[in-house]
């Protein structure tokens, strides 16, 4: 990948267009997490008094991370992470933006530093963090 690790140059790509409950429920069913809040919406809306049913967090980060494959493929990950800045809900649309944050040559590796922002439709960040990956250098 040539160009990719220019510092400030940013990637962009969706994540999640129109999130399904069906989706939240499988991703419970993935992880086992089948707490209400996630899969009742009875209970979310009159025992938590939630207005619906809500993603879990680390299906947002998952969805994350997987937005990071579909902007640099297969580059090898050495570090992912983040905080959940805001709910996700059923019908929410999330789009990645990556920035590169910084460079480094270690050994015969080139590592790029990301900030990684994922929002919804309404532009609010619904989680914030950062990752390493290896990337091939910028061409002169």
């Amino acid at each position: 990948m040539t160009d990719a690790a220019i510092v400030g140059r940013q990637y962009q790509c969706v994540v999640v267009d129109d999130l399904k409950r069906t989706q939240i429920v499988q991703y419970a069913g993935a992880s086992g997490d089948y707490n209400p809040l996630h899969t009742d919406e009875r209970y979310a809306v009159e025992v938590a008094k939630s207005p619906s049913v809500f993603a879990h967090g680390m299906l947002t980060a998952g969805m994350t991370a997987h937005g990071l494959r579909t902007l640099f493929g297969a580059a090898p990950v050495l570090r992912f992470g983040g905080r959940f800045l805001d709910k996700v809900w059923p019908g929410d649309s999330l789009t990645l933006t990556a920035t590169v944050a910084g460079t480094q040559d270690q050994g015969d590796r080139h590592v790029v530093t990301l900030d990684l922002v994922t929002t919804n439709q309404r532009g609010r960040a619904v989680y914030k963090g950062s990752a390493d990956l290896v990337l091939d250098p910028p061409t002169s």
